[in-house]
């Protein structure tokens, strides 16, 4: 059994550094991942994260813009954004592995372990508004 938890880990700090950095080495993220994560299956979700967030990046930043009441997403703390957009793209991707409660329950761990005080309640609010929303549709 592969570790999701640490896959997302790994793929929020790609996430972040290509957040911050716009002129990326197209090797960073394999390479990156390559170097963090030692199971072949755990590599994987790490890079289908990563390669799903970037391919509905636009759809992503759409609903993420309309959950978060008054921010905008260049107003989020990276750690925030990056968290609300893997969040975003597992409920899209509606994987029976993977229901809504948990895909809330991971990101809230991560923005717990890598973001401020507020970020858990913060995202929590927000990516429960993207999950009624498509819930909705």
């Amino acid at each position: 059994m592969f570790r999701r938890s640490r896959a997302r880990e790994v793929a929020l700090q790609v996430l972040c550094q290509r957040d911050a950095n716009r002129a990326e080495n197209p090797a960073f993220a394999p390479q990156f991942v390559l170097e963090r994560l030692r199971e072949q299956p755990t590599r994987d979700y790490a890079q289908k994260l990563i390669s799903g967030v970037a391919e509905k990046s636009a759809e992503i930043d759409q609903l993420l813009t309309s959950a978060a009441e008054n921010w905008r997403l260049s107003r989020m703390a990276s750690v925030d954004r990056n968290v609300l957009r893997l969040g975003t793209w597992e409920l899209l991707a509606k994987d029976p592995e993977v229901p809504p409660p948990v895909v809330l329950d991971e990101a809230i761990e991560l923005s717990r372990r890598f973001g401020s005080a507020e970020s858990p309640a913060f995202v929590n609010g927000v990516l429960d508004r993207v999950r009624k929303s498509l819930e909705a549709n």
